[in-house]
């Protein structure tokens, strides 16, 4: 197992400012002025970068806004350089387990392509089961995914 530190994406955007030195942050930080004034800005229902124990950031994940109707959706990626490595597996491991910390009740989702890949295995191993085809206003027809089992074996 990773072990992975949060970085929260904050609103601030002068407090994001050392995560500029990572390229692959440049294009996930541009997007999140426009994604927190749409959704809103509440902890801990924000976007996160993670790193490892070498202080190299490995990875993005968070929720796609607060919860509603009792549910929150998460999303999150690998770096390129650290894909392979489980290190997917352990940015939604986390947030699985920040959610559930933060309020036991809630339903924790996630969309996929709607074809078996990198991110539907991770889902697997996560707990998570395929609750079928969906359709998302920005992605067209997805796969949602529901975790049913936060702590498989």
């Amino acid at each position: 197992m990773h072990n992975l530190k949060l970085i929260a994406i904050d609103i601030d955007e002068s407090k994001n400012k050392r995560l500029k030195d990572f390229p692959e942050c440049l294009p996930i930080l541009a997007t999140f002025p426009s994604f927190y004034k749409r959704v809103g800005y509440i902890q801990p229902w924000i976007g996160y970068f993670f790193s490892n124990n070498y202080n190299e950031i490995v990875g993005a994940g968070g929720y796609k806004g607060m919860p509603k109707k009792g549910s929150v959706e998460i999303a999150y990626t690998t770096f390129k350089k650290f894909e392979g490595n489980g290190i997917g597996t352990e940015i939604c491991r986390q947030l699985v387990l920040l959610s559930k910390r933060t309020d036991s009740t809630l339903k924790i989702t996630a969309r996929t392509l709607p074809e078996d890949n990198a991110s539907t295995r991770i889902l697997k191993k996560n707990g998570f089961k395929l609750m079928g085809t969906v359709h998302d206003d920005e992605d067209g027809d997805v796969w949602e995914w529901e975790c049913k089992d936060p702590h498989p074996n």
